[in-house]
């Protein structure tokens, strides 16, 4: 089987090998075990020194077709891009014209072209991956509508399965609800309780965008400060909103309870997760989130904004909480739980043996199930 990617995921090549995003890449090599020959069709750039958060793919027989990125944010980018398109549009009606299985990776740009160009293949087997918040009320930018619109339309998108976070309601028979997975069943172990005594350890795991909300974390954890509350804030991820943080930091001298850590790998992650107590997620727009999985699955316990299906993941707040994006409700939960210790233990239990359920060999089962039924 000749399986083609369609992403808008920008790839690196570098001695032999085609590195991408890591989680990606992970979640993509799972894939890779159950086919013979792999097509990606997807951005490259002449960079070759690889990052902590960068994997290679693990496949024999790896051809990769270089598109141009493309964006929309302004004029100037916009009128390049249009010229790009007839570039692209031919790679990928190509791509999919020699494969035997296409995968679409959405939402995104370079998803939505390949969503166009599907409907000429209603023959060929096809999937796709929806990462973001297939939400129907969320609001959001009419290409992401767009492309939900025609991945759920069985009229024009034939012969696929659309895998998607969370159960919800209007959706057709392409629309498969799923999952993503961080870990594997021999990655497990034991997890001590975790008790609310002496110094209380709160994580960010994420892009430092406005649209992860990082600030406010820093904010709230001030706040808690203030209030005389022992916290420290452990910070990972990187982005533009890095240097409003610093500044944050140092104009309220809170060098000693907040440390940036920036980009780091899985297994350091694994040991922050372990450490910590509770992760704040005020993210505004999210698909699966990774961090509130990965948090759940060492037992420290996600407070967190009502995005995407994460009301699904955390029971509807059995286990974790659903705040508001103000410091006021983060505060007032915080409370609760030092006021009533053992409902924070009986949460953290809950939202640990939920999130077991969902490793990688679970994930990995499923795809061949995937790629025969679609």
């Amino acid at each position: 089987m000749n399986f083609v990617i369609i992403s808008h995921v920008l790839h690196k090549s570098c001695n032999d090998s085609l590195y991408a995003y890591a989680p990606y890449v992970q979640e993509m090599n799972l894939w890779l075990k159950h086919v013979d020959c792999v097509t990606v069709v997807a951005p490259l750039t002449k960079e070759n020194e690889m990052s902590a958060i960068e994997m290679p793919y693990e496949h024999k027989h790896i051809n990769t077709h270089a598109i141009p990125s493309i964006q929309f944010t302004s004029i100037v980018t916009s009128i390049t891009s249009l010229f790009k398109l007839p570039i692209i549009l031919y790679a990928i009606f190509k791509a999919c014209k020699k494969g035997d299985h296409i995968h679409l990776r959405c939402p995104g740009n370079i998803g939505l072209l390949g969503c166009l160009v599907q409907i000429c293949f209603p023959k060929k087997s096809k999937t796709a991956k929806y990462a973001g918040n297939w939400d129907p009320k969320s609001k959001q930018p009419w290409s992401y509508r767009f492309q939900k619109w025609l991945l759920n339309n069985v009229f024009l998108t034939k012969n696929m399965k659309v895998l998607v976070y969370g159960r919800w309601n209007g959706t057709s028979k392409n629309i498969v609800p799923f999952f993503t997975a961080s870990y594997l069943e021999s990655e497990k172990m034991e997890v001590p309780i975790k008790y609310l005594d002496g110094k209380i350890n709160v994580l960010f795991v994420g892009t430092l965008s406005i649209g992860k909300q990082p600030l406010l974390t820093v904010q709230a954890v001030k706040k808690l400060l203030d209030l005389e509350y022992k916290v420290h804030l452990d910070i990972y991820g990187e982005g533009q909103q890095r240097q409003s943080i610093e500044d944050y930091i140092s104009e309220n001298n809170l060098s000693s309870h907040i440390t940036l850590h920036g980009n780091k790998d899985k297994a350091t992650l694994k040991k922050a997760y372990l450490n910590a107590h509770f992760l704040i997620f005020m993210s505004r727009s999210e698909g699966w989130p990774k961090a509130i999985a990965e948090a759940m699955f060492w037992k420290c316990l996600p407070i967190s904004t009502k995005v995407s299906c994460v009301p699904e993941m955390l029971d509807y707040g059995n286990r974790g909480s659903i705040v508001s994006p103000n410091i006021e409700s983060i505060i007032k939960e915080f409370e609760c739980y030092f006021n009533n210790r053992e409902v924070y233990t009986d949460k953290v239990e809950k939202a640990y043996l939920w999130s077991r359920r969902y490793t990688l060999d679970k994930f990995e089962a499923e795809i061949p199930k995937l790629l025969k039924s679609s």
